[in-house]
């Protein structure tokens, strides 16, 4: 079994980080396997190296170590590049010249926060504006978002089944869980600032580190329909996934790196040692076997 916890590093770790490492690290463990670190530092704008030598200090002094050397999304952008394209040949790209403003404005309505509180958009937004607008914007110099053309994506799968995946947490509703990716509408798949969107990069890094075994919190879950797409688009293979319960605060409300008051460095420097900490977080949540 391999394991991965996946940070960016644009700020502190909180409870919930640690959590969410701790999962992956005990599982991996438990089950004679590997532990990974990846710092996911896609977005290099608001990426620091002090936030990543913090995330290694603080994985250490909880007792959490990794296995090998943690791998970087900043070192791995030939791998998008090349995925990109094999989405392009197969055409299933679109350039979208709207802002998430216009979108919003033209949808009337929010559609759901998916991840990362970016919402579901609809389908066709290149039909939103005019052929003569486009090209204006483009020879504005426009960057475009290239989108996934999610209806013609479905289709060249040649699937003759439901997309699914094996569901390990119990709370999460363990057991084969059907993916309807549909429910994303046409996401972005290459992002004018970024290059790679989150959603292609996390699948093929996956795959790169060789995961069979995909612990994050409950929040991502929906997230794993659009992966699944992506993974038999590109040929990639299917980890488990296990999406466990997420830290709140005592308001019940997700913990986020803003929260300064929860980050593991102020728990540690105001002198509650490591052990106590720990014992401070849920214990795993209970869980299907898991291949090992």
């Amino acid at each position: 079994m391999i394991t991965r916890f996946a940070p960016s590093p644009t700020g502190a770790l909180h409870l919930g980080h640690i959590y969410a490492a701790k999962v992956a690290h005990d599982l991996a463990q438990m089950n004679n396997g590997r532990f990974h670190l990846r710092i996911d530092d896609l977005d290099r704008t608001r990426c620091r190296p002090d936030f990543i030598d913090a995330i290694y200090d603080d994985l250490r002094w909880v007792g959490l170590d990794w296995h090998g050397t943690p791998s970087f999304q900043s070192d791995r952008q030939t791998y998008y590049a090349k995925a990109i394209t094999r989405l392009h040949n197969m055409d299933l790209l679109y350039p979208c010249y709207l802002t998430r403003r216009e979108l919003a404005e033209m949808t009337q309505a929010p559609h759901g926060t998916p991840y990362n509180d970016s919402p579901i958009m609809p389908i066709n937004t290149d039909q939103m504006i005019s052929d003569s607008e486009q090209k204006r914007r483009a020879a504005e110099g426009q960057q475009a978002a290239w989108r996934l053309r999610m209806d013609a994506a479905i289709k060249a799968t040649d699937s003759h089944t439901p997309f699914s995946w094996r569901e390990c947490a119990y709370s999460a509703g363990a057991g084969l869980k059907i993916a309807t990716p549909e429910i994303f509408g046409d996401v972005v798949i290459a992002r004018k600032d970024l290059g790679s969107s989150y959603h292609l990069a996390v699948v093929i890094d996956d795959m790169l580190d060789n995961v069979s075994l995909v612990t994050r919190g409950v929040d991502l879950q929906a997230s794993t329909h659009l992966h699944r797409l992506l993974q038999a688009l590109l040929d990639l293979p299917t980890p488990d996934y296990l999406h466990h319960p997420l830290v709140t605060d005592a308001d019940n409300k997700r913990l986020a790196k803003r929260d300064k008051a929860q980050a593991v460095d102020a728990f540690r420097h105001n002198g509650m040692d490591a052990e106590s900490l720990m014992a401070y977080l849920p214990p795993l949540p209970g869980y299907e076997s898991v291949r090992t």
